[in-house]
Formats: C-alpha cells, structure tokens, sequence
C-alpha cells in the first residue's frame, strides 16, 4: 500500500487523480500478455489484445524535440500489431498542447472524462438501496467471471474483452492483500453491479463502477461505490478519487466528489 495521502489540497488531489490511473496500467506488469514500459518521460502499455484499455500512453512529459518520435512510436507499435491505441491527456501532461499533435497523427480526441475527489470522512452515506442487495469483494475466479459479464455487458464489450478481463483481474485482484480489488452487487441474488478500487497514490480509486439497466434508479450504484469507500476509510484512507463520465457526474456528486480536472481521452482505432 502505498503512503496515504494526507493533504486535501487541490493541487494534492488533482496529482492524485492522475497517479492513481496511472498505477492502474502499471498492474499490467503482473499480467503474462501484456508488456509495461514506465519510462521518465513516458508510460505505455502493449498488447495483442485489439481492445484500446490493454493498449495506451499515458504521463505523457515530452520535451519539445521528442514530441513526434514518442507519438511515431506509440502509433507504428500498435499498428505493428494490429490494435488500437488509447493515449490520455491530463493536467501534467507536457506539452500542454499535445492533444493538437495527437490528432496531426491520426490519435483522435473521443472523450473527456471529470477528475473527482472526496473526503472519505465527510461523504454523504445517508441514501436510500434495496433492502435485497448484498455487495461483496470478489475473491474467487467464479465470482470474478459474473463480475466481468456485468461489466462488458453493462458497456457493450465483445466476449474477447470479458475473458481478458477475467484473466487480467485474477491475476492482481483476488488477494485481500493486494491493492486492487473488484465488488460485486447482487439484487435479489442476482449479479447487477460492479466497482474497483485501487490503492494507490495515498488515496483510493474507484473504477468499473456498471449498474446493469433492470437495476438503475434505485441507489445500487451508489451503494456498490460506497462499499469499497467504507473499506478504503477503514484502512486509514483519507480521499478517493474517480473519474467520471457526464452521465455518472451527478451520482457521484450526491455522495460528495467534486470535480478537480478533465481527463482527455485520444484514440486511434486500430
């Protein structure tokens, strides 16, 4: 684990935001089909998987001079396999106009996700779930593979994906110990949500957070966002961190994150 971050500043969370996903794709190192590079100046992820989450550059801090041989690079390596390519852009990403270059290359701006942050002690908990929905950390590869069903199938991902999932996720999650760890929501008994966390940076990273659309509007999300909130402040935590879509910005507001920066997303299809 790493050392918890004390300071609630917005400088310290908006780093934190960053770092924690990028320690994300630094868990690739432990996973036989991919390949990490965490260079000084760079970090990239490569794979033979065409899915563009197992196949991306991020903490990106290019000098000038470099800026085209890293984007060359990062592009022909992708295309040398046949996948494409995710690149993300954030408050330290250097230089601050890389998005323009991406794009020059054929790297195209998709989306931006809302950098969020919250106090794990002031977080809003008094909101309502059914009374029938039990929310469990994941701890053996059965639960893992309903876990990942829910999570391709809630984002529209080919069979390929949910199998990777499982594969990657058994490989760094089902340890107590470790500092990633996927929940499962059960409505009635039945798989219907999912969320992450990573323990990393000094705060906890909440990912993977899917409601499948039988269970909308009736406080699972919430709830299966929560458990793993409850556990990280348990531990000593002080701050979580997310990054949320337009759509999930306000549920995650009603529990207390607020919005610390925009994260760029930039994608080559393969």
């Amino acid at each position: 684990m790493s050392e918890i971050l004390q300071d609630l500043s917005a400088p310290a969370l908006v780093t934190a935001i960053e770092e924690n996903w990028f320690e994300h794709f630094r868990f690739f190192r432990y996973w036989s089909q991919a390949e990490v590079h965490d260079g000084p100046d760079v970090l990239w992820t490569i794979s033979d998987i065409p899915f563009i989450h197992f196949n991306g550059v991020l903490r990106a801090q290019l000098a000038p001079e470099n800026v085209e041989a890293t984007i060359e690079a990062a592009t022909s390596r992708c295309r040398s396999r046949n996948v494409p390519l995710l690149w993300l852009t954030g408050p330290a990403t250097r230089p601050a106009n890389l998005g323009a270059y991406l794009e020059a290359h054929g790297v195209n701006h998709a989306w931006d996700s809302i950098g969020m942050a919250a106090d794990v002690l002031a977080l809003n908990e008094d909101l309502p779930a059914p009374p029938s929905l039990t929310i469990e950390q994941v701890s053996d590869v059965e639960t893992l593979r309903q876990w990942s069903h829910v999570v391709c199938g809630v984002f529209g991902w080919p069979e390929f994906v949910e199998h990777a999932w499982v594969d990657f996720f058994a490989s760094v999650s089902l340890d107590a110990r470790l500092p990633l760890r996927c929940y499962l929501g059960r409505l009635d008994g039945q798989p219907v949500a999912t969320s992450y966390v990573i323990l990393a940076a000094g705060v906890a990273g909440i990912y993977g957070v899917t409601t499948a659309p039988e269970a909308r509007r009736q406080g699972v999300g919430t709830a299966v966002v929560l458990a793993p909130l409850r556990e990280a402040r348990a531990l000593g935590y002080r701050a979580a961190i997310l990054h949320a879509s337009e759509m999930g910005f306000s549920v995650y507001h009603r529990i207390g994150f607020r919005e610390y920066c925009r994260i760029g997303y930039y994608i080559m299809e393969k």
